[in-house]
């Protein structure tokens, strides 16, 4: 015992002496009787993880990651306390944002920690269990164990909070000596969703399912089984949502005296819109609209009457996401690629009553076989095959399709072309090997991400491999010095423009990626601080990429502004921009503050986030704006964004299909503690 408690001791002296992270061949080697796990998604493999207990009682992890393209290699070293609490730890490796290092530890009554975003420490009086920042599955499956173990399953967290876990399903898997029966528990106080993790009978960690999934080997076969019965259990609990939470008026609503933006264009001041029977049935000024008899007035003084917020870019991850995003405003969102099933499954719940969500507009992610395929890809080996799914897609109801880097740039057109045929609209990344005007040539409707647009320019070196790391780390380095105004960007904006290419620039994300070093604080999430789970406000500080050694964070941040440009330049242009995050959510209007930011008018922002996503998916005929006929879709909101866009956050009634939604009672069944911050 005592070589590991020294060595434990060493590492963590290594990771707060060493600015270099640990390469590959300093992590530790799983031994041979070492628990092994599949990191796994519907579209194939993408890793492997392994968890190992030695003799002495000492708890090691490591996990090799390779998420297209980006890397990930890690390992721990923990050890147990008196109280079943980890009292020592110790993370090494690497990630995208470079030095994984991280050390925990608990001396003479006080707990300290370092990690990639903070150091603090704590006065440790009880039981309380670390949350990593980083590392392998392994401190995620001793604070389960740590969890389950306890008498009431709750269990104080540090840095801060409380995690509970209550059963959700039991599922039994495997054969002959492997067969087993597992519970799936739903864990909350790490997220302001439930995560729903997998044990086995001894209240061992077994599996964590999700966009990606940590399955035994052997078991793997299982992963969709194992997703199923977790989806359908939490899916018990949502119809009570929707009674609680959504409310049918009497008769009609008033919003009186708001300022409103009509048409998808305007702001209007001290207005009044009515709704009757789930529709728009008046707007005007306050002067001259008469409430109807009867009516439910909502004052709107102070306040701004908006068209509920489009998320154009939101990977919808689970029933709770659905009074998350409603809270914030959004009662719509376009789904660019998904696991196909459980898309499937939500919309048909939603359209009995049973789910409270956004109107969900799906794409089937399409891609090729290979290390960087898309985790929740559809995937083709052959063109029959890729135009098999395209015709699936439109059977199953999807809007679009969404092609990605792995996929073949051959196949393209001709897959494009079918789904032009049958109605679909095509968007999506690059294939490895094409230019933006290559994918437009061959049928792109949309290009998605503002960093696949700067692709024109970049050099072949990044073009070839644009489906791995080099997507981002390309514009990183040469973005900063593309003249917008010559060739090869001055074509390709002008077709675009021409052939109404829409741009989904996700320009949230490319900040997220370029920008911050590892302790800032997002400006996506500043606003919400206090309003979460520690462990998810610890994660708002998470840096970008780590900056190449022959460049600075200074060039990234000025390729950045490089992209913020362009997507001023498509807008003015003409170039239809639709607001997407990529992201939870939250981040949306922080996409429209980087809009204003680079040049255009709140009323500009507003509507990519508004009616331009509508007119992109053919809802705009019914929704998407506020004008007479139109579906009640709408949020009121505190505050003046025709001046200050960031006082979207800050909804107070959502309305969705002329139905009422109280924002704070939302954004309460969303995970969240109050109401975000205003600006200073």
């Amino acid at each position: 015992m005592g070589r590991h408690i020294v060595l434990i001791g060493l590492l963590v002296a290594a990771v707060h002496a060493y600015a270099a992270p640990a390469v590959v061949d300093d992590l530790a080697k799983p031994p041979l009787d070492a628990q092994r796990f599949t990191i796994m998604s519907t579209a194939g493999k993408h890793g492997w993880s392994a968890r190992w207990l030695t003799a002495d009682g000492h708890h090691w992890g490591r996990e090799s990651l390779l998420l297209r393209g980006q890397a990930f290699e890690v390992d721990s070293a923990s050890h147990l306390g008196p109280d079943g609490m980890i009292e020592r730890a110790v993370v090494r490796g690497f990630s995208p944002s470079g030095d994984a290092a991280e050390s925990f530890a608990i001396t003479d009554g006080e707990a300290s920690w370092k990690s990639q975003v903070d150091a603090a420490s704590a006065a440790y009086r009880s039981p309380a269990e670390y949350v990593a920042f980083g590392g392998p599955m392994e401190l995620t499956a001793e604070l389960l164990e740590a969890l389950l173990a306890s008498p009431d399953k709750s269990i104080a967290l540090l840095p801060g909070g409380r995690a509970r876990a209550e059963p959700l399903t039991t599922l039994s898997v495997g054969s002959g000596a492997s067969k087993q029966t597992v519970t799936a528990w739903s864990v909350t106080g790490l997220n302001n969703t439930p995560i729903p993790v997998w044990s086995d009978a001894q209240g061992r960690f077994f599996a964590q399912i999700g966009g990606l999934s940590w399955v035994p080997d052997g078991y793997e076969s299982y992963q969709s089984a194992l997703e199923k019965a977790q989806d359908e259990a939490l899916a018990k609990r949502s119809p009570e949502l929707v009674k609680s939470l959504l409310k049918t008026p009497a008769g009609p609503v008033a919003f009186t005296h708001v300022r409103a933006f009509v048409d998808g264009d305007h702001f209007a001041q001290d207005d009044t819109v009515v709704v009757e029977h789930g529709l728009i049935t008046a707007v005007g000024p306050a002067a001259r609209v008469r409430v109807p008899a009867g009516a439910q007035v909502i004052n709107g003084n102070g306040k701004t009457l908006t068209p509920g917020l489009w998320d154009s870019h939101q990977h919808f991850p689970d029933d709770a996401a659905g009074p998350m995003l409603l809270s914030l405003g959004v009662t719509s969102v376009r789904d660019p690629g998904n696991v196909v099933a459980l898309t499937i499954s939500r919309a048909e719940r939603r359209a009995k009553g049973e789910l409270l969500s956004p109107r969900v507009y799906p794409s089937v992610l399409i891609d090729g076989k290979g290390p960087n395929t898309a985790q929740v890809a559809s995937v083709a080996t052959s063109l029959d095959e890729a135009l098999a799914i395209v015709r699936k897609a439109k059977a199953d109801g999807f809007i679009a399709i969404k092609i990605y880097g792995s996929f073949n740039p051959v196949w393209v057109k001709p897959v494009a072309a079918e789904a032009h045929r049958l109605g679909l609209h095509v968007h999506g990344h690059l294939p490895a090997g094409m230019r933006t005007m290559d994918a437009i040539n061959d049928g792109y409707d949309e290009i998605t991400h503002i960093y696949f647009v700067m692709m024109q320019a970049m050099p072949d070196n990044v073009v070839n491999v644009s489906n791995g790391i080099a997507r981002f780390e390309g514009p990183g380095r040469y973005a900063k010095n593309v003249d917008l105004n010559v060739e090869p960007m001055k074509s390709l904006i002008a077709t675009m423009a021409k052939s109404h290419i829409t741009v989904d620039p996700t320009l949230v994300v490319a900040e997220s990626l370029f920008v911050p070093e590892n302790g800032d604080l997002s400006p996506a999430y500043a606003p919400f601080v206090g309003t979460l789970p520690p462990a998810v406000e610890r994660g708002f500080r998470q840096g970008g990429f780590s900056v190449p050694t022959d460049l600075t964070r200074a060039d990234y941040r000025a390729s950045f502004a490089k992209m913020a440009d362009l997507v001023a330049a498509l807008h003015k242009a003409g170039v239809p921009i639709v607001a997407g995050t990529d992201g939870s959510g939250m981040e949306l209007v922080r996409e429209l503050e980087l809009y204003v930011a680079a040049g255009f008018t709140p009323s500009e922002a507003l509507a990519s986030a508004t009616i331009n996503t509508a007119r992109l998916v053919g809802a705009d005929g019914y929704t998407g704006s506020i004008k007479v006929g139109k579906d009640a879709d709408l949020v009121l909101v505190d505050g003046d964004p025709s001046k200050t866009i960031g006082d979207l956050r800050h909804t107070r009634v959502v309305m969705m299909n002329g139905k009422l939604m109280d924002a704070d009672a939302l954004r309460a069944a969303g995970g969240f503690e109050g109401r975000p911050k205003f600006a200073d």
